[in-house]
Parts: structure tokens; C-alpha cells; sequence
């Protein structure tokens, strides 16, 4: 099935670098292109798309408010913010207006196609570097208000569930690594790290990368420094 996307950016530029990684993926479709917010809603109602790429800085009407505005009025239409802002703040306030996706927008072609295939399917997706960082204020904030019950885990690999290749691939995601990032640390392939990621996935009984690292370091499987 090919999936319909509606791409916001006022930055015509990089709206055409996008567009133009998602032209060589042969089951996405840009139904449509925007430049701010306003365009956004009247684009989606025109066209209908499974997902939207919705810049986060913008004229008129911002990305936020589009898209609070977009999962109001279509509570099933996937949103993926693109942003240059990786603090938590800008994350955790874009989530809460219904995005299912963050992406930096220094991200590389495979972490864009990666993140709309995963939104698209139904689970979350956040940059690597995103996912880092909220991970670290997760840990910062709970040792700050005190908790016990925090402060009892230790950290021990999940060899019970995971091979030890694959409890260094998840320590590497907690760390902010892409795919390649992994690869590259590791020295094997992307696909045999997509590979390590799937498996790590379904024996973690999660949809997506950032549950499962989330759930690491609630479980104390990974290290967050």
C-alpha cells in the first residue's frame, strides 16, 4: 500500500531535499506540499494523506498549533514534526498535541523513511539524539524528587531476555545513536543492526525504538549518563 504524504515547510529549499528522498521510496506518495500551518489544514482537507511531515517553525500558524488543530479534527492522521530544536520542552509539547513522530532536521534519509514506515504502522518515532535527551531528564527528574523506588534499580543487562549482542545494540540506541550509528560502532551492517532492533522489539513486547528504550532505562537495562 503507498502511503500519502502531505509535506509543510516554508523553507522551499529543504522542502525539495524531503521530497525529493521520498521520491525513491516507491511506496510513499507527496500528495501535496505547504509552507505554513493555514496551508496545512486546508491541504489535508483537500487530500486526505496518511501522514503528515509538518515543519515547526513557521509563519502565520506554527507546527504545534497545526497539528493540535490536524489530530482534532482527524484523531487518526499521523503527524511527524520536523524540527531543529532537540530540547525536551519543544518534544514533550509537540507529543502532547497529538505528533507521533520528531525528527531533527539534521536527520539522514534512512531515519526519515524509517520514521514514516513506523508512524505510518501506528507506533511513535523520535530522533535518536531526541530520545537521548528525554531519557536523561526522565533519570535527572527522578533523582531529584527522590524516589526510592528509583533509586533501587541498578543497572544490569537483560541477558534473561536479550543476547549480548543485543544488549549492546539497545545501549547504543539509549545513547543516541541512529542506525548507522550503531553499525558503525559495532562494525556490521545497517541491515544486521535492523535486524538486532526487530528482535530486541518483539522480545521487549514493544512497537517501537523509543518504548524500548524508555522501558530500559525504567528496568535499569542501560546506562544513561
Amino acid at each position: 500500500m503507498t502511503t500519502r504524504i502531505v509535506l509543510i515547510d516554508d523553507h522551499k529549499l529543504f522542502r525539495e531535499g524531503v521530497k525529493r528522498i521520498l521520491d525513491f521510496e516507491t511506496s510513499f506518495e507527496v500528495v501535496a506540499e505547504g509552507d505554513d500551518g493555514s496551508s496545512a489544514l486546508q491541504l489535508i482537507d483537500d487530500y486526505m494523506p496518511d501522514v503528515v511531515l509538518m515543519d515547526i517553525n513557521m509563519p502565520s500558524m506554527n507546527g504545534v498549533e497545526a497539528t493540535a488543530e490536524i489530530t482534532k479534527k482527524y484523531p487518526d492522521l499521523k503527524v511527524i514534526i520536523l524540527s531543529i530544536h532537540d530540547d525536551e520542552n519543544y518534544v514533550t509539547h509537540a507529543l502532547k498535541t497529538g505528533a507521533q513522530g520528531y525528527l531533527l532536521k539534521e536527520m539522514d534519509s534512512d531515519a526519515l523513511i524509517e520514521a514514516i514506515k513506523v508512524v505510518g504502522e501506528g507506533g511513535s518515532y523520535l530522533h535518536p539524539k531526541v530520545t537521548h535527551n528525554l531519557v536523561a531528564e526522565y533519570r535527572r527528574l527522578s533523582e531529584n524528587k527522590g524516589s526510592s523506588a528509583y533509586r533501587t534499580i541498578e543497572y544490569r543487562k537483560p541477558l534473561h531476555l536479550l543476547t549480548r549482542r543485543e544488549c549492546e545494540v539497545l545501549q547504543l540506541l539509549a545513547d543516541g545513536n541512529s542506525n548507522r550509528g550503531v553499525a558503525e560502532s559495532l562494525y556490521i551492517s545497517e541491515k544486521t543492526v535492523k535486524n538486532h532492533v526487530s528482535n530486541i522489539l518483539q522480545k521487549m513486547n514493544v512497537n517501537d525504538r523509543t518504548q524500548a528504550v524508555v522501558t530500559a532505562i525504567k528496568n535499569g537495562w542501560v546506562e544513561v549518563i
